[in-house]
């Protein structure tokens, strides 16, 4: 009996804490012809610290480009950048807060970075001037990137938090939300893309890469 007692308050202490998921949906506005970019939603907890959750996630080198695109971590997780093109790769990102290069390396090798500070990363490679992705490092362990309609779902204890939402071409946009001991649906996010011009990264030394770069092989 007190065994059958103990598991039932440990399912409901449990049943307590998590309310999710919370969904919600993302609008885009983007400029005329234009498709919206992958966007990032990550939530902060407002009445407490984040938990850390690092973990361990794969940004892949094939077919001369990064795959995903787009990658989302909570702060404190390592990337791996291995090559499985039959060319070099030289990974680099000249974000802030933290910048760094890889270096120059072959097909079957691999080099990683932790992720010790949050941020926006913009991570390209010296040698291919088309190869670009998006690391978004987030203050928590929380996050998505949301789907093609918009749509993002959240699994978060109960409490208050502010829901974030970023893409590589627009400023960050916010809400608040209470979320209580079941499954919501958040006021709806938006992000403006219509300003965003594309325009050609320099290199790591902030130089012009050669015309011959841009190529096809």
């Amino acid at each position: 009996m007190q065994r059958w007692l103990f598991a039932f308050a440990a399912w409901l202490v449990a049943a307590a804490a998590t309310a999710g998921p919370v969904t919600g949906t993302l609008a885009v506005k983007t400029r005329p012809g234009t498709t919206a970019a992958p966007a990032v939603v990550y939530a902060e907890p407002l009445d407490a610290a984040a938990p850390r959750r690092p973990g361990s996630f794969t940004l892949t080198q094939k077919g001369r480009a990064f795959q995903p695109s787009v990658l989302a971590v909570p702060v404190g997780s390592t990337v791996s950048f291995p090559n499985q093109d039959l060319v070099f790769h030289n990974v680099f990102s000249l974000s802030a807060p933290e910048p760094f290069d890889l270096g120059l390396y072959k097909k079957g090798e691999s080099k990683s970075r932790t992720f010790t500070r949050p941020g926006l990363y913009r991570v390209f490679c010296n040698i291919h001037p088309t190869m670009t992705a998006f690391v978004a490092v987030v203050p928590t362990p929380w996050v998505a990137i949301a789907d093609a309609r918009g749509q993002w779902a959240l699994d978060l204890p109960a409490g208050r938090y502010r829901i974030t939402a970023v893409s590589d071409r627009a400023t960050p946009a916010s809400i608040e939300v209470a979320v209580g001991t079941s499954a919501a649906i958040a006021p709806p996010l938006a992000l403006d893309e219509s300003q965003f011009t594309p325009t050609a990264h320099k290199n790591k030394f902030g130089h012009d890469y050669p015309a011959a770069a841009y190529k096809k092989p």
